[in-house]
């Protein structure tokens, strides 16, 4: 009989900043307000998203909880500005989240500038926090979800290497209607990298 595994308890230190090919996730600094704007308050962008398009208001208001949330440590959920490197301008936010610590499992979010999209920006910046998350963090299990309607979303997770778990029908009111869910997961000996 297997001892069950310890419950997950955050490491003593950060384990970001993260750099990868072309990105470098980090923690938002307060001169980011422009840069997050420009994508947050894009309705394209946020068409299948529960919060937005933003107005100057909100994206201060986001940005401020972020730098409120930074200075806490040692925390469950971590929200990271993406980077473009070669331009120093925030191009997204990516989120990892333990929401299970007993069963060691975490909750994947993302989203990125349209400008970005199809050139595999959220993929790479994924792929890094799903790394972390099984090689550094020691998580069971990751899992994301999504509007069932948004197949970039759905091909980023595919790409991961997460599979199709199921779709919860009209689960969430998004804006005025309900919509459908798509739920993701990957467990850790399924990673592959």
């Amino acid at each position: 009989m297997h001892a069950p595994p310890e419950p997950f308890a955050p490491p003593a230190q950060p384990w970001f900043p993260l750099a990868t090919e072309r990105l470098l996730l980090r923690e938002f600094r307060s001169e980011d307000l422009d840069d997050i704007h420009a994508y947050g308050s894009d309705p394209e962008m946020v068409r299948f998203m529960d919060w937005g398009p933003n107005t100057p208001q909100m994206t201060r208001e986001f940005l401020d909880r972020m730098l409120v949330q930074q200075a806490e440590w040692p925390r469950l959920g971590v929200g990271l500005a993406v980077e473009w490197t070669a331009e120093a301008r925030v191009i997204g936010a990516v989120r990892l989240e333990v929401k299970d610590p007993i069963h060691r499992t975490a909750d994947l979010g993302y989203g990125f500038h349209r400008e970005f999209w199809g050139r595999g920006v959220a993929t790479e910046a994924a792929r890094a926090l799903v790394r972390v998350g099984f090689d550094g963090l020691g998580l069971h299990r990751i899992w994301a979800t999504c509007d069932a309607r948004n197949t970039g979303s759905q091909r980023v997770l595919e790409k991961l290497g997460m599979r199709r778990e199921g779709l919860m029908n009209a689960n969430a009111w998004s804006r005025d209607h309900w919509r459908d869910t798509l739920l993701y997961a990957v467990l850790a000996e399924e990673w592959g990298g």
